[in-house]
């Protein structure tokens, strides 16, 4: 990856640097595996994420999860 500093803006070219990062995701990658996982710690926390992000939706769109049961 390439960033070009103009007018000798480090700080600037730096939060560029740091936004390209976050966007292509190369870094939430390397700290994932800069340590071994146990699978089953994996599925447990793909799990845990994966209802967070419902939960949010859910909040977001104002709907009860407890109102809205199929059963």
């Amino acid at each position: 990856m390439k960033i070009e500093i103009k007018n000798n803006n480090v700080d600037r070219a730096l939060s560029r640097f740091k936004r390209k990062m976050d966007e292509d995701g190369k870094l939430q990658i390397y700290r994932t595996r800069q340590r071994f996982e146990k699978p089953s710690a994996k599925r447990r926390r793909q799990k845990m994420e994966g209802t967070l992000r419902t939960k949010k939706r859910q909040q977001k769109d104002n709907i009860d999860p407890k109102k809205n049961r199929l059963y």
